[in-house]
């Protein structure tokens, strides 16, 4: 007997459209026979010329676009009305196989596919030899539509978030850390094959950007540091959420370049104080912020550290002591603790850098041997919202064509400060930026409260801190690590932060 179906390979046209507008592309006897039931209900609905026009409007020509009219404007930037029909013999040969004829990519092997298809139409009648002739030399010059990366620096943040994401559901994020190269290079490989393919397939990544906060942020990063070869990075995290909203890469960042928020690992200074010295002191003591300590000078086998401008105090509060910054009390107070008991704190944060050989006094002034990057501080810092730790992230969740599910975060909250650590922690970082090291961060809200950082020689600047809605972080220095003395009194990193934040409150 004859199909009185459009047929296309192992299934009718009909059932692929019921597919792509209905169904899920799983492989299941469950699956196919929904398939032919839908596909039967459209063939007694619709005229084949309708189903024809519905299944073109609705296939996948790659590069994300999907239906002939999107395939037209990014393929030759023109309306598919206007093309010739060699180009629309061209854009057909993708749907077959979009991956193996992705023109961007295999540009030769799409245009025999062309071709063939052009050839298959002489045998059908629907074109004259002459015609076939004229239509396979007619050049084929993509003119493809640029897409304009508005946000490239959370875009590049995405795709290298993508790839945690998808080594973590399928398993491969403990042999990507292997000490066996072997075994590193080929779960490498694995992983790069399965997000090419995820990518190629038509998923839809949905993000956490707010797209008004990325560019506030990224005009306040912009202005505050118009100095040259300085640098710099900013992070914005949503509380209530735990979502990264924005991320700025530095100053005029390019897609895929170096990203300051991420990939750069720089010394903290003071800015790790709350979270490896005061949170931890105050959970094991339960001291009260005006509990007292020395800021008198400090030596412990041969190692001693000097307030700034070398001066000395006498017992002061830990109010005042975090306030501004002391160091000698912060190397008492790391000391009191036990330097294993304060970084057994610090390791809930997953800082990737900071290994056995920081466990030391000098950590307590931000001594680390390479230390973090800004969106892992200021990830930690997000802690003394209520106490507890989720890393934020970028990406809600991974959809196939048809809005399924493929991947997910599956972060479990954990609890690492009290409810009375966090309230002392929350006051000591509020008379930071009152009567501290970060005034100029100040502006009236609710809550306002933050952690500014040195690191010797004045070679990188930090401010983290927190409203009643998001914690940001900046971070300022050179690529190259060199002294940014000259800017360092107009508090250019606590200048940005307090831009970013007034507009993120405002909203």
């Amino acid at each position: 007997s004859q199909s009185t179906s459009i047929e296309q390979g192992a299934s009718t046209i009909t059932q692929q459209l019921a597919r792509n507008v209905y169904l899920t592309h799983e492989r299941t006897y469950d699956r196919k026979i929904t398939e032919l039931l839908y596909a039967y209900q459209m063939e007694r609905l619709f005229s084949k010329e309708e189903i024809l026009d519905l299944y073109i409007n609705a296939i996948y020509f790659n590069n994300g676009t999907y239906g002939i009219e999107a395939a037209s404007q990014f393929y030759f930037n023109t309306p598919a009305k206007k093309l010739s029909k060699a180009q629309l013999a061209f854009l057909a040969a993708i749907p077959n196989n979009p991956e193996r004829y992705n023109p961007l990519k295999h540009f030769e092997a799409t245009k025999n596919r062309q071709e063939r298809i052009l050839r298959q139409m002489v045998e059908a009648e629907f074109l004259s030899e002459k015609q076939y002739k004229k239509l396979v030399q007619e050049k084929i010059t993509l003119n493809v539509r640029t897409k304009v990366d508005n946000y490239p620096d959370y875009v590049t943040y995405v795709h290298h978030e993508l790839k945690q994401l998808v080594a973590a559901r399928e398993g491969l994020t403990a042999r990507l850390a292997s000490k066996d190269q072997t075994v590193r290079k080929q779960a490498e490989k694995q992983l790069q094959t399965k997000v090419t393919k995820l990518l190629n397939s038509g998923v839809t990544i949905h993000t956490a950007l707010d797209p008004h906060l990325q560019t506030t942020a990224k005009q306040a990063l912009n202005n505050g540091i118009a100095y040259g070869d300085i640098e710099g990075a900013a992070v914005v995290i949503q509380h209530h959420t735990q979502e990264l909203v924005s991320l700025i890469g530095g100053k005029n960042y390019k897609k895929n370049s170096f990203n300051r928020a991420y990939q750069s690992y720089r010394q903290p200074g003071s800015a790790i104080k709350p979270l490896l010295v005061y949170a931890p002191y105050i959970e094991k003591t339960g001291a009260s912020v005006y509990s007292q300590v020395s800021g008198a000078n400090y030596c412990k086998n041969g190692y001693c550290p000097q307030n700034y401008g070398g001066a000395t105090y006498g017992m002061v509060p830990l109010k005042t002591a975090l306030a501004r910054s002391y160091n000698t009390p912060a190397v008492r107070l790391l000391d009191a603790t036990g330097i294993e008991t304060s970084f057994e704190y610090l390791d809930a944060f997953q800082f990737e850098q900071v290994s056995e050989q920081d466990h030391r006094l000098p950590a307590a002034v931000g001594g680390f041997t390479y230390g973090m990057s800004p969106l892992e501080l200021t990830r930690a810092f997000t802690s003394f919202y209520d106490g507890s730790y989720q890393p934020a992230r970028a990406i809600v969740k991974v959809t196939d064509p048809e809005g399924k599910t493929l991947y997910k975060w599956k972060d479990k909250q954990k609890q690492v400060w009290s409810p009375a650590t966090v309230a002392k922690m929350r006051e000591l970082l509020h008379e930071v930026t009152v009567r501290g090291t970060a005034k100029a961060a100040y502006f009236p809200t609710g809550y306002i409260g933050g952690k500014t950082g040195t690191t010797n020689g004045v070679k990188d600047i930090w401010f983290v801190g927190l409203t009643d809605s998001y914690t940001t972080g900046v971070w300022v220095g050179r690529d190259k690590p060199s002294s940014i003395e000259s800017i360092y009194h107009s508090s250019p990193h606590v200048r940005i932060w307090r831009n970013i934040s007034q507009q993120a409150e405002a909203r």
